[in-house]
C-alpha cells in the first residue's frame, strides 16, 4: 500500500467561495510566475505552424489584389472567347475566318458545358443525397457520443457530491478539532511561558 494517496486539492461542495480579494491575490502570483512573453509565445508542445510557400503566379495576384490594381489585359483566361460575337465586314475573309473559328470555340465549349450538366443533374444529386445520409449517420454518431459523455459527467458529479456531502460533517469535526487543538496548544505553551516566568521571578527573589 503507498504511503502517500493522491487526491483532489479542492472540494468544490464543501470549501466556501475564495473572496475577491483572495482570487485576486491568487492571480497576481500566477502572473508573477509566468514569464513575459508569455501570452505571444507558443508552448514547446505545440508544433510550429509550416510556412505556406505559394508559387510566384500566386504571390503576384496575391499583391494585385491586396493594392487593388486591375487586372492586366491578356492574362487569366479570356472569357470574351464565349461571349457572342458581332459578324464582320462582308468582304474581310480573314476576319470572317477568325470569327467562325471563335464561334466554333464557343459552341464546342457550350457543348461540354451540356454534357457535364446533364451528368451532373443524373448522377451528381444521387451522390449529393448519399454524402447527406452518410454526413446524417456520422452526425447522429457524435451526438450519442456527446450524450453518452454528458451522461457519464453527470454520473461523476453525483458520485462526487455524494461523497463529499457524505464527509462534509467528518471534515468538519476534523477542522474543528485541529482548531481546538491548535487553541489549546497556544494556551499550554501560554501558560508554561507564564510559569518559567514565575520561576525565574522566585530564583532572582531567592537570590537578592
Amino acid at each position: 500500500m503507498p504511503l502517500f494517496q493522491s487526491g483532489a486539492d479542492a472540494l468544490r461542495y464543501i470549501d466556501t467561495q475564495p473572496s475577491a480579494e483572495a482570487m485576486a491575490a491568487a492571480q497576481a502570483l500566477i502572473q508573477a510566475e509566468l514569464p513575459p512573453e508569455y501570452a505571444r509565445t507558443l508552448h514547446s508542445s505545440i508544433p510550429a505552424m509550416r510556412d505556406t510557400k505559394f508559387s510566384d503566379l500566386v504571390e503576384a495576384e496575391h499583391a494585385r489584389i491586396s493594392s487593388g490594381a486591375a487586372k492586366e489585359p491578356g492574362t487569366g483566361i479570356d472569357l470574351s472567347r464565349y461571349e457572342a460575337l458581332d459578324a464582320p465586314d462582308r468582304g474581310d475573309t480573314a476576319a470572317w475566318r477568325s470569327t467562325l473559328q471563335q464561334a466554333y470555340t464557343s459552341a464546342e465549349y457550350l457543348r461540354g458545358r451540356e454534357v457535364n450538366l446533364s451528368l451532373l443533374e443524373t448522377y451528381g444529386k444521387n451522390a449529393w443525397l448519399i454524402g447527406n445520409s452518410q454526413l446524417e449517420s456520422e452526425l447522429k454518431g457524435l451526438e450519442r457520443e456527446v450524450e453518452a459523455a454528458k451522461l457519464e459527467l453527470e454520473a461523476v458529479e453525483q458520485a462526487r457530491r455524494a461523497a463529499q456531502s457524505n464527509i462534509a460533517g467528518e471534515m468538519h469535526g476534523l477542522e474543528e478539532a485541529w482548531r481546538s487543538g491548535v487553541g489549546r496548544m497556544i494556551e499550554a505553551q501560554a501558560a508554561g511561558e507564564g510559569l518559567r516566568q514565575e520561576i525565574l521571578g522566585r530564583r532572582r527573589q531567592g537570590a537578592s
